[in-house]
């Protein structure tokens, strides 16, 4: 499936500011950056990452407010590149050197807006990992909530906001937001609530935020340390400084059994749900087999690759 994901989705008129200009910071600065990024975490008890569009633009999926993002272009009249497909993308070093993160006890969760499912190809434990906005590689039993992930797109689309909160006060992705003593957001310009604003709530709870992003984001202002430049790049200069290794993808096949995967849901609906979503908890569910599961996304269209 193309990664033109964003034409799958129905008309969406709050797109916030769409081709803001880069910014770069110079060599000397972005070391230096990227140094005390490292001393931040190495300092920090519990450590949350969220991440954007922008961690894998470099996987050939485009953003959608860059300068050459799906939004940015379809202002201009123009349609974007696309240099792979969803089924051909492959993690990028930064998902890589999330997940070495994770396996040393660095990274507490994962946060991520992304539907492309490079997270969960990567490696990333699942039950670390809160999708926020779905995956388009799972899919969910409408009976039981039982999730599959798939190795082909499940080709549903149509995630909405409700403009409604979840009513659940015990959940994992808030409270780890709240525990959190340092939240890092990678790619992303932080416009899109809710998720844009979970990383405040570290900074309301006497946290620390970094910001790493090619263009500001609204809450630049409330960041302890803004880093401008690649999130490959810096990612690669912060394992260099935590004397760790980023390991290389080994082509981690998807999960294709049904009994692979039995999670929660993560992905019911944006606002509605979205917070419940964040447990990533692993639960066992009622054997559910004679259900087809239908797409995530919530849409009464049956996936092709069932």
């Amino acid at each position: 499936m193309s990664v033109n994901y964003a034409a799958g989705l129905s008309p969406y008129s709050d797109k916030g500011r769409c081709g803001i200009p880069e910014v770069f910071d110079p060599p000397e600065e972005l070391v230096r950056k990227a140094m005390e990024l490292a001393d931040m975490i190495r300092n920090a008890k519990y450590v949350v990452f969220h991440t954007g569009a922008g961690i894998s633009t470099s996987c050939g999926i485009p953003d959608f407010r860059g300068p050459k993002g799906v939004w940015t272009m379809e202002e201009k009249g123009l349609s974007p590149k696309f240099d792979t497909t969803f089924e051909n993308a492959h993690p990028s070093p930064t998902h890589m050197a999330l997940l070495q993160l994770q396996k040393v006890g660095l990274l507490k969760f994962l946060i991520s807006q992304n539907v492309d499912g490079l997270h969960v190809r990567s490696g990333f434990p699942r039950e670390h990992l809160a999708e926020l906005h779905g995956d388009m590689f799972v899919e969910e039993c409408t009976k039981c909530g039982k999730q599959y992930v798939r190795d082909c797109v499940v080709g549903t689309m149509g995630l909405k906001p409700t403009g409604r909160l979840c009513d659940v006060p015990k959940v994992r992705g808030l409270r780890a937001c709240r525990k959190a003593d340092l939240s890092i957001t990678l790619g992303t310009s932080l416009q899109i609530k809710p998720s844009g604003n979970l990383p405040l709530l570290t900074k309301r709870n006497g946290g620390k935020l970094v910001i790493v992003n090619l263009q500001p984001t609204k809450h630049d202002r409330q960041a302890d340390l803004l880093i401008h430049g690649y999130v490959d790049e810096v990612m690669e200069q912060l394992m260099q400084h935590l004397d760790l290794k980023i390991p290389k993808w080994a082509g981690l096949p998807f999960k294709t059994e049904p009994n692979d995967t039995d999670f929660k849901s993560e992905s019911k609906s944006f606002n509605a749900e979205m917070l419940d979503s964040a447990q990533g908890k692993q639960e066992k569910r009622e054997n559910c087999e004679n259900e087809s599961p239908r797409g995530q996304k919530r849409l009464k269209v049956e996936p092709s690759c069932v």
